[in-house]
């Protein structure tokens, strides 16, 4: 399980000089088997105006994370399967290319 922590500035709205930890975005996915698993939203990006989420599961953190669009409708958001090829290699390979970037800085 990741903790987020986040650096605040002038739009945090929380008032304070310091680093706090914020909840974590939790959701139930249900596999092609119809198992449930708990995932937990650890980045974003974005690529051709669209945004993406990066989720891992909370039981087995180690395990590769999985990518969905985010898409909104009448304000709320919802994750949706990647099924295009085309935009799944291309979402595939920002994430890669940010996963070994983070993976240099540590």
């Amino acid at each position: 399980m990741s903790e987020h922590k986040h650096e605040h500035g002038e739009d945090c709205g929380c008032g304070q000089d310091h680093d706090h930890e914020h909840e974590e975005h939790v959701f139930i996915v249900t596999n092609d088997e119809g198992e449930e698993r708990e995932m937990v939203m650890v980045y974003t990006f974005e690529s051709e105006d669209k945004v993406y989420a990066v989720l891992l599961d909370r039981q087995d953190p180690e395990q590769d994370g999985v990518i969905f669009r985010i898409e909104e409708e009448d304000e709320e958001a919802f994750l949706v399967g990647i099924e295009d090829d085309e935009e799944w290699d291309r979402v595939t390979a920002i994430y890669e290319e940010i996963a070994r970037t983070e993976n240099e800085d540590q």
